[in-house]
């Protein structure tokens, strides 16, 4: 299954009416990948179909979506272990052609939420924070006017974000992939 047709299945009446895009799914699966502990596939894609069950034609179906979500995971890996980096977020264009990054960012912050206690390390952390910065601001677009609280970030700077976010988001995925990993090196040279 290819991923317009992932696309396509996402957005047809067979999912979940409260089901994640495919730019949402997109983000989700990075927060997944560059996360502090694996999240167990049964756990997050109940968070992909919103708790509900898609209505799949038959088995087989089911497991060509299910492994085409497994594939595009494994793809954001392989991109990010790459060199040069291989990732590239998964984004919208509007009618205008403008880069829509919001729906991306939203279901970063969704995979976050799913092990929220192990990501304070890196809220806590200045460098991690600051990759987060973007990633959050663009998610907090998503939210009504009256639910955004204080900016992070300058109108104008949120501008520039939303233009160059193609750029930006693949390199804050790395960075957070990459504080992971030396947090878990750091961890194993500790002897208890």
């Amino acid at each position: 299954m290819s991923l317009d047709d992932l696309a396509e299945f996402l957005n047809s009446d067979s999912a979940p009416e409260g089901c994640m895009d495919l730019s949402e799914l997109d983000g989700f699966l990075a927060g997944l990948v560059c996360g502090p502990e694996e999240v167990p596939r049964d756990e997050w894609l109940a968070e992909v179909w919103d708790s509900e069950e898609p209505d799949y034609a038959d088995i087989a179906e089911r497991r060509t979506v299910e492994q085409a979500m497994a594939d595009r995971y494994a793809a954001i890996e392989a991109g990010l272990d790459a060199t040069p980096l291989g990732y590239s977020a998964i984004l919208w264009q509007d009618e205008a052609g403008t880069m829509v990054a919001e729906d991306w960012a939203a279901g970063f912050m969704q995979a976050m939420t799913l092990r929220a206690e192990a990501w304070q390390l890196a809220l806590a952390d200045e460098d991690a924070s600051m990759l987060l910065i973007p990633i959050a601001s663009l998610a907090g677009m998503t939210l009504p006017e009256a639910e955004r609280g204080g900016q992070a970030m300058t109108d104008d700077a949120l501008e520039g974000l939303m233009a160059d976010a193609e750029q930006v988001l693949p390199v804050c995925v790395l960075g957070l992939r990459r504080f992971w990993r030396q947090q878990a090196a750091d961890n194993r040279m500790i002897r208890h």
